[in-house]
């Protein structure tokens, strides 16, 4: 992973905290995914019952990232930062 890489995922991380407004349930899911998949890697655990709604869409939003390497999921993080970003604007 290359150290600017790096650096960029951890600036994207502050930067989704300043958006004006709360982003769509579909993106913040999006958001979950990536930032999951690039700190943990692949989805682990049971999936959670159907009770739980919201445990069981972050569940199922990161196991759609399944086998993808870190570099890939922080690019996808950032990107969909900057997306909100730009909509932000």
């Amino acid at each position: 992973m290359a150290d600017d890489l790096k650096a960029d995922f951890e600036k994207a991380q502050e930067e989704v905290t300043k958006l004006s407004s709360r982003p769509e349930n579909e993106d913040l899911l999006a958001l979950y995914a990536h930032y999951k998949q690039a700190t943990s890697g692949d989805v682990k655990g049971k999936r959670p019952g159907f009770t739980d709604f919201k445990g069981r869409a972050k569940y199922d939003a990161w196991a759609k990232l399944d086998g993808m390497d870190t570099d890939t999921a922080m690019r996808g993080y950032i990107g969909k930062v900057d997306s909100l970003i730009d909509a932000d604007s």
